[in-house]
């Protein structure tokens, strides 16, 4: 099992806790408004950092995005096996036919 395997096993198993005994179910209490508040949040740091040239910034900053990824996804329902499935769905398309099979907004 992968890192990333264990950090969304544990932001799942954290949906029931008690928010005061884990950040996680602290966050996923305030609700999906929040979560999704706060990967954005995350996601302008990483790309701070990104701009700025900094790796070590970018690498801790970089794995709070995916966190908190993990986290907003988990006020939907929306799992890891999902967003693999997503992304093996999409393996060998080229980015360009897969982003013109969209339906538009």
């Amino acid at each position: 099992m992968s890192a990333l395997d264990r950090l969304a096993a544990t932001v799942a198993g954290r949906k029931d806790a008690a928010p005061e005994t884990s950040w996680t179910a602290k966050l996923l209490s305030q609700g999906p408004e929040k979560t999704a508040e706060k990967f954005g949040e995350e996601a302008v740091e990483a790309v701070i950092e990104a701009v700025k040239g900094d790796r070590d910034r970018l690498t801790s900053e970089a794995a709070d995005v995916i966190y908190h990824l993990l986290v907003m996804c988990a006020s939907h329902d929306v799992t890891l096996a999902d967003i693999e499935a997503e992304l093996t769905r999409r393996e060998g398309i080229s980015g360009i036919i897969e982003k013109s099979t969209r339906a538009a907004p």
